[in-house]
């Protein structure tokens, strides 16, 4: 859900009062440290086990005591079971990507563990929290340093009816980073209300004994004390994705669902019913992009979300979209490929589809989001795009972006009016497709009073007919053109901080990496520029030249085997001679040391 993180006094606490055990008791409490900034947590299990809950629960308890952080999750390619694992992280700061490596690791089975080895970096300052039935741990664990503690979950369970060993996890979890009873509790009653209070007495008193557990613990992931906090949200960026593009006018929807971007679908259906729009879940996706085309011709702001075998599917439809210039937006949502490729993790590898893949030359808009907050921003201006330039914005997100959980600071809506320019009633001599100097025509609505015209795929003249002389080619593709060149963008085309000779040109999910990165680099008093492009699509020549203006170095950082990324830029814009491209495909992501290590083996 999405809501803000302040909140009235806590609930009276559901469970029974929790004595802790001897073994606890008998146990030297953890040593005391000066507190972290920043904490990295990772809870494992099999699919059912309760992982993501604990990871949601935990980051909305540490929202509400002024926290920030973010929520990434990892499962297999199983519909059903399988392995999951929530990954966490928590800071006193705004979190934008996921840490170099994982602080504190609870397993709830060494099977499911080990299927995430890669992707859980484990170091000789990482605890992991195990129950000793487990036996001994895997060689990614034992390999890594890590302490690995006993945390009997099967045992605090036991006096405990219905109790289950994930909110033991929790409980001691939140002991370990400080978090207070009363966050936990709070949070607990509203995720489980509606379930009675038999459920929340267990889950209670589940986590009493993990915070009495915690005592024993190690304190050294204790948080330094929050700052105060003003309004903050706890969202998706696939909850960001829906909530920009209301805000920007949508207000009809129609796709299929298609890991990972349903969620994006399952936001908006409630949300657009209080705003009086609808969403249709089409019976696949070529029917979604056409209905989601045929609502916009109506008049109505309309909109699809897909993932890469979807938006393949949607190409030829595009296309209609150009040709006829019927303003649309397309949420992609990337994730392995290729072809079913790898459903559940994150990649940049939809690039060139989305910037090549229709046939013809059909100009096209294509925006990225680089954030979670992010993706309120840029959903909002690519309905603006599109309803402005009469064309389809397809936006590029990916897994890790439209999937993670982040709190972030509450996020004002953009001061732009989205509005189609159209035709008015009575028109005389109405011409759909006129040649004019900026491109765009006026649309009529359908039932306009003398603005009837053909609305197909073919080839037309300015009134619409279809037409296969070269004359009228050329003057209608030079119009769909023009009106992506002449448009005004402004300065939401990239985000572009620093003013070092070193650059790094990057985009999504890859810019929160490289912000952090020039964030050490700065604390060792090297300055380092990033250039994070929005509008992928029409490149922006002048204003990328402004951007890159004394850089000698460049450095790439993007998340596609092939280096999708980089030979767009090669393509289109003048890079200085030394590049530097550093790429990775998914399901890895790309952290901060990576981008920061190579920026210090450059220098």
């Amino acid at each position: 859900m999405l809501y803000p993180t302040e909140s009235s006094s806590s609930p009276d606490d559901p469970s029974e009062p929790y004595q802790p055990s001897d073994r606890a008791k008998s146990r030297k409490a953890g040593s005391s440290s000066p507190g972290a900034a920043s904490v990295s947590i990772a809870v494992t299990g099999s699919g059912g086990s309760g992982v993501m809950t604990v990871g949601q629960m935990l980051l909305s308890a540490a929202a509400h005591a002024g926290y920030q952080g973010l929520m990434t999750r990892s499962l297999g390619p199983q519909i059903r079971g399988g392995e999951a694992a929530a990954l966490v992280r928590l800071a006193t700061t705004e979190v934008t990507c996921p840490g170099d490596g994982v602080d504190i690791l609870i397993a709830f089975d060494w099977t499911s563990t080990e299927r995430f080895a890669s992707e859980i970096a484990l170091t000789k300052k990482s605890v992991v929290l195990r129950d000793p039935t487990l036996g001994e741990p895997p060689a990614m664990i034992a390999d890594s340093g890590a302490a690995v503690l006993d945390l009997p979950f099967a045992d605090l369970i036991k006096p405990i009816d219905g109790g289950r060993p994930n909110m033991v996890g929790l409980g001691a979890l939140a002991g370990m980073i400080g978090l207070s009873r009363e966050e936990v509790m709070r949070v607990l009653q509203r995720a489980l209300k509606r379930k009675g209070p038999e459920a929340l007495k267990a889950s209670g008193a589940g986590i009493e004994a993990g915070f009495a557990e915690s005592e024993s613990l190690p304190a050294t992931f204790r948080l330094n004390a929050a700052p105060d906090a003003g309004s903050r949200w706890n969202i998706s960026g696939n909850e960001a994705i829906g909530l920009g593009a209301l805000r920007g006018g949508i207000r009809f929807v129609a796709a299929y669902p298609i890991t990972p971007a349903t969620e994006i679908l399952e936001w908006l259906a409630p949300n657009l019913e209080h705003l009086g729009g609808e969403l249709v879940q089409a019976e696949d996706e070529l029917a979604s992009i056409n209905m989601a085309i045929g609502g916009s011709f109506a008049g109505v702001p309309s909109m699809t979300a897909t993932s890469g075998p979807g938006l393949a599917l949607m190409t030829e439809a595009i296309g209609l979209s150009v040709a006829s210039e019927t303003p649309v937006v397309i949420a992609n949502v990337q994730r392995g490929g290729p072809s079913t490729g790898i459903p559940t993790k994150s990649e940049q590898s939809d690039l060139n589809i989305a910037l090549y893949g229709l046939h013809g030359d059909a100009p096209h808009i294509v925006t990225a989001t680089n954030s979670v907050r992010d993706c309120l921003i840029t959903a909002q201006w690519s309905v603006y795009l599109a309803e402005a330039l009469q064309t389809p914005a397809i936006v590029l997100t990916d897994q890790l972006l439209g999937q993670t959980r982040a709190v972030v600071d509450e996020t004002p809506a953009l001061p732009l009016v989205t509005q189609r320019e159209v035709a008015p009633d009575n028109v005389q001599n109405y011409l759909r497709y006129a040649v004019t100097e900026s491109g765009v025509s006026p649309m009529a609505i359908p039932g306009t009073p003398g603005g009837e015209y053909v609305a197909d795929g073919l080839e037309h003249t300015p009134k619409g007919r279809p037409s296969s002389q070269a004359e009228d080619h050329t003057a209608q593709l030079e119009k769909r053109q023009r009106k992506l060149d002449n448009f005004d963008y402004g300065d939401l085309w990239a985000d572009i901080e620093g003013d070092g000779d070193t650059a790094i040109v990057t985009w999504g999910s890859c810019t929160g990496p490289a912000r952090e990165a020039r964030a050490r680099a700065l604390a060792e008093g090297k300055d380092v520029r990033i250039v994070s492009i929005r509008l992928i699509s029409p490149v922006r020549d002048e204003q990328f030249n402004k951007a890159m203006a004394g850089v000698k170095r460049l450095l790439v950082v993007e998340q596609s085997h092939s280096k999708q990324f980089y030979k767009y830029l090669r393509s289109h814009y003048d890079l200085p001679e030394d590049v530097h491209v550093y790429n990775r495909p998914g399901p890895l992501p790309i952290r901060p040391a990576d981008v920061y290590d190579q920026l210090v083996k450059w220098s």
